[in-house]
């Protein structure tokens, strides 16, 4: 039989996980970006919002954790499960609409800020690469960067539910 302090020490693996992974993952768009020279889309660039707010969620989670806050834990993982699952969300959304099961945003596009002369919009014309959000730039096994974004933050969000139901159980007395 699992004890509370088993629940606890599970739920801090879990915990540590899910910040290695999420890391990597946001590690990995930024290495494309700028090592591999991909540029990202306006939807791209959304999807690395969930990483910027549930890691960080996720690393107070597990402060909370090591000092047996576990209900404290438990609501913070159930909200970074809710971020990730808006991030697979996003990302499920894009892929489909690279694969065009769906239409995808309309106003989605690559750019800069606006031009102030006429000058600065030639160079701009000359200089800007318009990156769309529904035709892949590289495929893995079948699946575009947002496709393998929605795998990343499902499994993230699955590790973040099952972290939360770890930490609930390891502050409830046997």
């Amino acid at each position: 039989m699992m004890t509370g302090t088993d629940r606890g020490l599970l739920a801090r693996v879990a915990t540590g996980l899910l910040l290695a992974a999420g890391s990597t993952a946001i590690a990995a768009a930024w290495g494309f970006q700028l090592i591999g020279g991909y540029v990202p889309c306006k939807l791209c660039l959304e999807q690395r919002v969930p990483y910027y707010i549930g890691l960080p969620l996720a690393l107070l989670s597990l402060l909370a954790l090591f000092g047996r806050r576990y209900g404290v834990a438990a609501v913070l993982l159930l909200l970074v499960a809710v971020v990730f699952a808006y991030g697979a969300g996003l990302g499920i959304y894009q892929a489909g609409g690279e694969w065009q099961f769906w239409a995808g945003p309309s106003d989605c596009g690559g750019g800069s800020a606006a031009p102030t002369s006429a000058a600065n919009m030639l160079q701009a014309l000359q200089t800007t690469r318009v990156v769309s959000c529904t035709e892949a730039s590289w495929r893995m096994l079948g699946l575009s960067f947002a496709g393998w974004n929605a795998v990343a933050s499902a499994g993230l969000c699955l590790l973040a539910l099952g972290a939360a139901v770890l930490a609930r159980k390891a502050g409830k007395p046997a």
